[in-house]
């Protein structure tokens, strides 16, 4: 099967989004607001004799286009972080504040969980959970070298996610009891929107792998919807185009779980979630989710929704 091929009703000009996948993936760099400005970290590359470009949706993200993210002093003491262009979105969009309780339901290796401290300006309380103890090591590494403190790492499958050590003294289990203000779901996926960065990435694909992968996908989002608050917010988050594993997912949520969709804006060109695939329709809200695909901005592929946490 030609994987690509299969999406190719839903792409706008499927002839580019062919050839952008096929392109080289440019290397972008966060800067760690925790240790650094933004304007010292350019200072830094300048010095350093490393070329960079901004990217106009985020003054944070520096594209590299002549060197490695990690080969250069700024990175090695934690002024910059290698990160996906695309993969700083999830953070953005979810937009939690000093001081406010948040958990990262898929944690490692840790780029988005120390975007998110940053955005927390290390304070509050920053759960990041991850089922894999080597990817757990990689975690602990990133968040080390970026200055993170206001973290605690949990080693479980994230659809059973332990409240014990996180809830509040004295408050009730159950909905009341909901300890988070905010949860990013950015889950395990088959990885479709990677192939520029992994060209090998689609080698192994499977129907069978996606629909497994969802099973994995919905019962994470459910827990993670469980646990925040209501009005609290959920975003939901993965780097392939497989309605299955984005607008299905939501579908299923919104049935099982008290949560709407929401608005949000998004400063990158991308298209709206799409309500039908196949013989499957879903929820009309669905189009509120925003598919960002590899010929929109030059980036990787990524599917990014906004939900809030409704009363039962």
């Amino acid at each position: 099967m030609d994987v690509l091929e299969r999406y190719a009703p839903l792409v706008d000009d499927f002839d580019a989004f062919r050839a952008a996948c096929d392109r080289p993936l440019p290397s972008v760099v966060r800067v760690n607001t925790l240790k650094t400005t933004v304007e010292r970290a350019r200072a830094a590359l300048d010095e350093a004799g490393i070329a960079y470009e901004p990217r106009e949706w985020h003054d944070g993200l520096l594209a590299l286009p002549q060197d490695q993210p990690g080969t250069n002093w700024p990175y090695m003491l934690g002024w910059i972080h290698g990160q996906e262009e695309v993969s700083a979105v999830p953070a953005e969009v979810l937009d939690p504040q000093p001081g406010e309780r948040v958990w990262d339901a898929c944690a490692a290796p840790g780029s988005k969980t120390t975007q998110l401290a940053a955005l927390m300006e290390d304070t509050g309380l920053l759960v990041a959970t991850d089922n894999n103890l080597g990817r757990i090591s990689a975690l602990r590494s990133n968040a080390e070298r970026a200055g993170v403190t206001n973290v605690a790492v949990t080693h479980e499958d994230a659809r059973n996610h332990s409240l014990k050590p996180f809830r509040a003294p004295g408050s009730e289990a159950g909905r009341e009891g909901a300890p988070y203000d905010r949860a990013l779901v950015d889950v395990p996926c088959s990885c479709e929107g990677t192939i520029r960065k992994n060209p090998d990435a689609l080698d192994d694909w499977n129907l069978d792998h996606v629909h497994g992968i969802a099973g994995v996908q919905k019962g994470v989002l459910r827990r993670a919807i469980q646990t925040t608050r209501e009005g609290g917010t959920v975003v939901y988050s993965t780097c392939t185009f497989a309605p299955e594993e984005n607008e299905a997912v939501l579908d299923y949520a919104l049935d099982e779980e008290p949560c709407e969709l929401v608005e949000f804006d998004l400063p990158l060109e991308h298209a709206p979630g799409v309500t039908e695939w196949g013989e499957e329709s879903y929820d009309e809200s669905v189009r509120k989710a925003k598919r960002i695909y590899p010929h929109h901005n030059d980036t990787g592929g990524f599917f990014c929704a906004k939900l809030e946490v409704t009363a039962e």
